[in-house]
């Protein structure tokens, strides 16, 4: 029965699930799975989500009538079903539109809702009986079933009063029992995200390390066409150079930039930023276009133009993409160095050795300690000093230098030397330090170096450093050694990016991207390289308390703030030593290295207090600890986990916002 068509603010309804996890404890497989399904049926909407459960309602009243279809009626009935405003929905069946019946039937569902209790109302047509149908827990009305029937007289009527709240009954089930699918669903699909998130960082990361690895420019292009195509085998790839480069692969081409320009490619080559539009295609389907620039320290080489399905790609695809490009700039790039190298005489031959040793390792530390050794054999300076600009204080920090007293000295960038190449953007040669008295610099003051070649470092157009070489003989450094000098800043630019890159890529695949705790699977490799090494070590695990409770409040945002204040609570905390992750959900855990089970009741409690105190919107935690020993009769992450999270189920079983201590059961 309808009356008017309503519009539904969303199309489908989807518990956010993102933030909740279900800690069950070691039970059999019949207890387990009826504490599985007692957790299901603790599952309910709230009034903030009436508004959008119009297709879940309707679902679950078409199913209703189906199954209604079987059960005899005591009497001919014609139903109804209304939303939490009373507005009618769409039975699913014809049925004869009558517009006095629908009017009746819509003010008794108001005065149904308005009483929040059965309403009949009686006309010369027959009575008219509704029913509020509620949530579980909060008993607020969501939805109203009635029905329309003959005259009767009072008995009857409380008869059909009686099976109209019955198959209102039935009807809450159809409903709860599609919401607890959906969540379900919803569940899994939250755990397919993260397992595809996990596999892409993965991806990213070996690419890194293999097109590094690569110092031939068709096998650099050849790994980054067979990585997309592993990671999006929809996709149809091509590149699109900018240079007479000959290749037998089919999808390498020419970029034709005479007349082109509102082309996307040529667009993002010429801006040297990643496009996107999308486009609708012959078979009817959307599909995302993408252009993005191979990028390289001098200059864009050529661009990736993607075409891929809309549905496969998310806004972690688009970075991911993004990453991979620049990425495989820098490799293509340095492979192409690599093959010009090889034409040039033997100073350049110098240039090939350094670069392939640079990009060997993917470490900062390395690169700035074998860079700076290797300038200065190469010629024969007798200082070196690497500076870096840190983006958060703007300054020049000293990477990598052979004078003690400069080592991690902070400059600002237009100080001295480093300051004039980073405003210019040109290297610089310097004769006579003495006679030059326009520029002051500790560097030359502290060595009575006289001589000096200095050249920027440059990545993808931005100045990151700055490379100075001294020697206390004036007019030592050639022009040559100035001329090489620029060239080698160039490499060694490329590998402090790689490397940042690489250090980036990594931090990101052991660090949770919501809280910047580490991630459970570095938590585990850890503890078991510890196990190995250590004589004992504690583990806490802490679980927000209520935590759904504050979502369904608050909002998700909300919870998200919070599980990041107690992070912030707990980094700040635990000691330097000490390895906290985010275990799952609203879960987090740490370690103790060394620590006995006492030492972390203190660091867990201080923890506990310092929630209930700090947090707002306020919340509390349960902790749950686990210590382990080289005397305990089973050593294992996973025999140390189990014993925290029985802890933390007493915890949670004897009334939250507790620590408890886990104890292996011979104790």
């Amino acid at each position: 029965m309808t009356k008017q068509s309503r519009d539904d603010p969303t199309q489908s309804f989807k518990p956010n699930i993102s933030s909740t996890s279900i800690s069950l404890p070691h039970l059999t497989e019949g207890e387990e799975q009826e504490d599985q399904i007692n957790w299901l049926g603790l599952l309910d909407i709230t009034s903030y989500d009436f508004p959008y459960i119009a297709s879940l309602l309707q679902t679950a009243y078409a199913d209703w009538l189906v199954e209604m279809t079987d059960v005899p009626a005591p009497c001919p009935v014609e139903w109804f079903a209304t939303d939490f405003k009373g507005e009618l929905l769409k039975p699913g069946t014809t049925y004869p539109e009558n517009e006095r019946a629908l009017d009746i039937a819509t003010e008794v569902a108001q005065a149904c809702l308005i009483r929040r209790d059965v309403a009949t109302s009686t006309s010369g047509t027959g009575h008219c009986i509704a029913v509020p149908i509620v949530t579980r827990h909060t008993k607020e009305v969501f939805a109203v079933l009635g029905c329309q029937i003959a005259n009767m007289d009072e008995a009857g009527i409380s008869f059909a009063q009686g099976w109209v709240k019955m198959a209102a009954g039935y009807f809450r089930t159809c409903f709860y029992k599609r919401f607890e699918s959906l969540f379900v669903l919803d569940l899994l699909q939250v755990q397919k995200q993260a397992k595809r998130e996990e596999y892409r960082r993965s991806i990213l990361f070996q690419v890194v390390q293999k097109l590094h690895d690569q110092i031939d420019v068709d096998s650099v292009l050849t790994e980054v066409f067979e990585r997309i195509a592993g990671m999006y085998p929809g996709a149809k790839v091509e590149l699109l150079m900018s240079q007479d480069h000959l290749s037998r692969d089919p999808r390498v081409k020419s970029l034709q930039l005479q007349g082109e320009r509102d082309h996307m490619c040529v667009r993002a080559f010429m801006e040297g930023r990643m496009l996107r539009t999308e486009k609708r295609g012959k078979d009817d389907n959307t599909y995302l276009e993408i252009a993005a620039p191979l990028v390289g320290k001098q200059g864009v080489y050529g661009v990736f133009h993607l075409v891929m399905p809309r549905e496969e790609v998310e806004e972690v695809d688009l970075q991911l993409i993004g990453m991979l490009a620049d990425t495989a700039g820098s490799a293509f790039e340095n492979a192409k160095l690599y093959e010009q190298s090889n034409l040039l005489v033997s100073e350049l031959r110098l240039i090939n050795e350094l670069t392939k040793r640079l990009n060997q390792s993917l470490r900062l530390k390395e690169v700035f300690k074998f860079a700076t050794e290797e300038l200065l054999s190469i010629f024969r300076a007798e200082y070196c000093c690497i500076s870096q600009i840190d983006k958060d204080s703007d300054f020049f920090e000293i990477m990598a230098c052979n004078i003690p007293s400069l080592s991690k000295e902070n400059f600002p960038k237009d100080y001295g030397f480093s300051g004039l190449v980073f405003s210019t953007r040109e290297p610089i040669i310097l004769s006579d330090y003495k006679a030059y008295g326009n520029i002051t610099s500790r560097l030359m003051d502290e060595t009575g170096a006289r001589s000096l070649i200095a050249a920027p470092l440059v990545v993808r157009g931005e100045v990151i450093g700055a490379i100075m070489l001294a020697h206390r003989e004036d007019r030592f450094f050639s022009y040559e050694n100035y001329r090489l000098l620029q060239v080698l800043s160039s490499h060694i630019g490329l590998a402090i990016a790689n490397a940042s890159l690489h250090a980036e890529v990594q931090r990101m695949a052991n660090h949770d991207m919501l809280t910047e705790l580490y991630a459970r699977r570095y938590l585990d490799d850890r503890i078991q390289e510890l196990m190995k090494r250590d004589e004992g070590g504690s583990l806490i695990i802490v679980d927000i308390d209520l935590f759904k409770q504050v979502n369904d409040t608050y909002g998700h945002q909300a919870g998200d703030k919070i599980l990041k204040q107690v992070c912030s609570i707990i980094k700040s905390t635990v000691r330097k030593t000490d390895i906290a992750a985010r275990w799952g959900g609203e879960e987090l855990a740490i370690y103790l290295p060394g620590a006995d089970v006492h030492s972390g009741y203190q660091i867990a409690e201080t923890i506990r207090l310092r929630v209930a105190m700090e947090t707002e919107p306020q919340v509390t935690v349960s902790c749950g600890i686990a210590e382990w020993n080289h005397d305990s009769e089973k050593i294992s992450v996973e025999s140390l986990f189990y014993l925290a999270d029985m802890a933390l189920y007493e915890a949670k079983k004897n009334g939250r916002n507790r620590t408890v201590i886990g104890f292996p059961p011979n104790e």
